[in-house]
C-alpha cells in the first residue's frame, strides 16, 4: 500500500507542502463536520423528545386528575395535531422505520418523572401537504417542512390499555447544511493554500534555481554569482553557495598555474638532456636514451592532459566524427600498425576534436599493443554515436574490466613501459568522453579479444 502512495506522491518542495496543508486542511473540516452534524443531530433530538415527553406527561397526569373511564379515545381536531391522543391500538405500522434514539430519550425523561409506561415505538412517514398543521403556519416554513421533513409519529402504551400518541415534524438529513460546509471549506482552501502556495514557491525558486547552478558547476565554470534572494535562511545558503564557488574556482585556478610551472620545469631538463645525448657515440645507448626521454615527455602529457581535463582550453565546435575517427586511423596506417576503419556515414556532433581524437587514439593504441591491431567503426543510433575499437588479444578478467580505468593501474605486472605502459591511457580516454557527457565500456568478445566503446550523446 505504501509503494504506490510513494510513486503517486510529488517530488517538488512546493507540490509537497500544499498537499500536506490541503491534506490537514480536509482532515480538520471533516472533523468540524462530523462534531457539527452530531451536535445538530443532539439538538434535534432535545427539541423533539423534551417537548413530545412533557406533553404525554400532562397528558397523563390530566387521566390521574379524571374520575375513572373519563378519558375515551377520540381523533384529533385540526388544532390538535401535535396533541396526544389516546388510540385503542398502536397505530405505527411494523414496516415503518423508526428513531431509537428518540425511544430512549423519551423513555429516559419519562422515567426521571416518575411516569411508569410500557412499549415506547416511533415510526417515521411522509409529511401530508394537506395537514391541518401545516395549515397554520407560515406558507414558507409549511413548503420547507414538506420538502425537508417526514411525519414522526410517537406512541406509549398506558399502563391501563391503550396508547398516547404524537405526531411531530422529523426532519430529514439536512444536506444544505452539507453544501454549506462544503462552501465553506472551498473558501478556506482558497483563502489558506494561495498564500501557502505564493509562500513555498518563493522559497522553492531561488532552491531550484541553487540546484540547477550546483548541477551545471565544473571546473571550467565562470558565469555569473547566484542571485541572492528568497527568506533570510535561503538567502545565506545561496549567499554561501557563491562563496564556495569562487573557492573552488581560485583553488582550480592555482592549481592549473601549479601545473604549467611543473610541466615547464620538467621539460626544460629534459630538453637539455635530449641535447646532450647527441654526444653519446654509441648509438645503440643514445637511441634508448632518446627513446626515454620521448616517453618520459609523452607520460608528462598524459599527466598534465589528465590533471586539467576538467577546464579544457579547446572550444566545442560541431565536427564529423566518422571523418576524425578516420584520420586517427590512418595516422596508425602511416605508421605501419594494423588498423582497419569501416567506413560510415557523415555523423556531425558538437564536441572538442583534440581531446576525442587523443582518446581514441589511446583506445587503439591498447589494441594494438595487446591485440597487434585494431578494427574501428562508427555507428549511429537515434540517441548517442558509438565508436568502436576492436581487438584479437587476450581480452581483460571479466572482474577486472572496471579496475582499468584507475590511473596508473597496470594488469601486466613486468613495469616494462613496452608491455604494459604506465596506466594512463584508458583512465585519460574516459575522463574525456566523460566531459564530453559520454562513456566508455569494455567487454570481452565472444571470438575473443576486447571490444571498447566509446558512447557520445547526438
Amino acid at each position: 500500500m505504501i509503494g504506490p502512495i510513494a510513486k503517486l506522491w510529488p517530488r517538488n518542495l512546493a507540490a509537497q507542502l500544499t498537499l500536506l496543508i490541503a491534506c490537514a486542511l480536509f482532515a480538520a473540516q471533516t472533523i468540524n463536520f462530523g462534531l457539527l452534524l452530531r451536535e445538530r443531530r443532539s439538538f434535534a433530538l432535545e427539541q423533539i423528545a423534551g417537548p413530545a415527553a412533557t406533553r404525554f406527561i400532562d397528558a397523563i397526569e390530566r387521566e390521574r386528575r379524571l374520575p375513572p373511564g373519563q378519558l375515551q379515545p377520540r381523533p384529533a381536531g385540526p388544532r390538535e395535531r401535535t396533541r396526544v391522543r389516546l388510540l385503542p391500538s398502536n397505530p405505527i405500522p411494523p414496516s415503518r422505520l423508526g428513531e431509537p434514539a428518540v425511544e430512549a430519550s423519551l423513555r429516559g425523561a419519562l422515567a426521571e418523572a416518575g411516569v411508569r409506561v410500557g412499549r415506547i415505538e416511533s415510526g417515521l412517514g411522509p409529511l401530508d401537504p394537506q395537514d391541518p398543521m401545516l395549515r397554520r403556519m407560515p406558507r414558507h416554513r409549511a413548503e420547507r417542512l414538506v420538502r425537508d421533513a417526514d411525519e414522526l409519529v410517537i406512541a406509549v402504551e398506558r399502563p391501563g390499555g391503550g396508547w398516547l400518541v404524537q405526531r411531530l415534524p422529523w426532519a430529514r438529513a439536512d444536506f444544505g447544511l452539507v453544501w454549506r460546509l462544503m462552501g465553506q471549506t472551498a473558501i478556506l482552501f482558497v483563502l489558506v493554500l494561495l498564500p501557502v502556495l505564493w509562500a513555498v514557491r518563493r522559497i522553492a525558486r531561488p532552491l531550484r534555481d541553487l540546484t540547477r547552478a550546483a548541477e551545471d558547476f565544473g571546473p571550467g565554470d565562470s558565469g555569473a554569482a547566484l542571485a541572492i534572494r528568497g527568506p533570510h535562511d535561503v538567502a545565506r545558503l545561496i549567499a554561501a553557495f557563491n562563496a564556495l564557488r569562487l573557492r573552488v574556482t581560485a583553488m582550480l585556478d592555482e592549481k592549473d598555474r601549479m601545473l604549467g610551472a611543473i610541466g615547464h620545469d620538467l621539460r626544460t631538463p629534459l630538453a637539455a638532456l635530449r641535447v646532450r645525448i647527441e654526444s653519446v657515440e654509441d648509438e645503440a645507448d643514445r637511441a634508448k636514451m632518446a627513446d626515454t626521454i620521448a616517453e618520459m615527455n609523452r607520460t608528462l602529457d598524459d599527466i598534465l592532459s589528465l590533471a586539467r581535463l576538467g577546464r579544457p582550453s579547446e572550444p566545442i565546435t560541431e565536427v564529423d566524427v566518422a571523418a576524425l575517427v578516420d584520420a586517427v586511423v590512418e595516422d596508425f596506417r602511416d605508421l605501419g600498425n594494423d588498423v582497419v576503419f569501416v567506413e560510415a556515414e557523415r555523423l556531425p556532433l558538437r564536441l572538442r576534436p583534440s581531446l576525442v581524437r587523443r582518446a581514441v587514439r589511446n583506445l587503439i593504441e591498447n589494441a594494438i599493443k595487446y591485440g597487434h591491431g585494431a578494427v574501428v567503426s562508427v555507428e549511429a543510433g537515434a540517441r548517442v554515436v558509438a565508436i568502436k575499437v576492436a581487438d584479437c588479444g587476450p581480452g581483460i578478467p571479466e572482474d577486472r574490466l572496471g579496475d582499468v580505468f584507475e590511473a596508473f593501474t597496470r594488469l601486466e605486472t613486468s613495469r616494462n613501459r613496452d608491455t604494459g605502459g604506465i596506466g594512463l591511457g584508458l583512465a585519460l580516454a574516459r575522463a574525456i568522453v566523460r566531459e564530453a557527457k559520454g562513456d566508455v565500456t569494455l567487454e570481452n568478445r565472444a571470438e575473443g579479444g576486447l571490444l571498447a566503446t566509446i558512447t557520445l550523446p547526438r
